[in-house]
């Protein structure tokens, strides 16, 4: 027997043949992939069943209209979809020296009153400079923020700018190593909303890492950072 399955079919036909006491059954065409499903029951007749040798067609099968219960699903829902909610807030901050800096209460207190209402969400954090950086780490011992300070400075230390390494030095020692470690750290967080807060692990804290000693032209270390919030009441 042959089992075949043809898209551009416009009936279906399921033939039962039995020769020399072997079943054979020849299946199906259909239309639509979404009448497949329905044709699994057919599938399961028996091959004991005793058959008339003549073969069996069921032609032009028709699908079921939908039910009644699923109709009601699709017009049960009658209510407007949420409205997603955006704002944004700017906040500059300046840290007090090259390193790692915990600033999750400063990322709070700009968006607290936002991000009250939102039920779930998206926050995003993006900062505007190119030798400093944003991630996401250990809020509590402060050793870990002075480690990681140490760590940055041994994967890229200054020595590369006076000892030929690096090329772009206009700025001082800590120029080009502050680009590097800015894009290994990354200038962006993306972090969810849940029941109108922040939805940080307990022991998890906003980093910025200011990675210049004097921030670029004698500029400070004075640092932008965009907090863009989506979300739905």
């Amino acid at each position: 027997g042959s089992r075949q399955c043809r898209l551009c079919s416009p009936t279906l036909v399921l033939s039962y043949q039995r020769y020399q006491q072997k079943e054979t059954v020849s299946m199906v065409h259909f239309r639509s992939p979404s009448k497949a499903h329905r044709l699994f029951l057919l599938l399961l007749l028996p091959a004991s069943l005793a058959f008339s040798p003549a073969a069996l067609s069921i032609h032009s099968f028709v699908s079921a209209q939908p039910t009644s219960s699923s109709t009601s699903l699709c017009s049960a829902s009658n209510t407007a979809p949420t409205i997603p909610m955006w704002a944004q807030h700017e906040i500059s901050i300046t840290a007090s020296s090259r390193g790692c800096h915990l600033i999750t209460s400063e990322v709070n207190k700009a968006i607290q009153k936002d991000i009250a209402s939102m039920k779930i969400g998206m926050a995003n954090l993006f900062i505007q400079h190119t030798s400093a950086s944003l991630t996401i780490n250990e809020n509590a011992d402060p050793d870990v923020r002075r480690d990681m300070e140490v760590a940055l400075n041994k994967i890229c230390p200054g020595q590369w700018t006076k000892d030929g390494t690096f090329h772009h030095t206009m700025e001082g020692e800590d120029d080009m190593p502050g680009h590097v470690k800015s894009s290994l750290m990354g200038v962006s967080l993306n972090i969810p909303i849940k029941n109108g807060r922040l939805a940080l692990g307990t022991w998890q804290g906003i980093y910025l890492n200011e990675h210049r000693d004097q921030g670029g032209w004698g500029g400070g270390h004075t640092r932008r950072i965009i907090i863009t919030l989506q979300g739905q009441s």
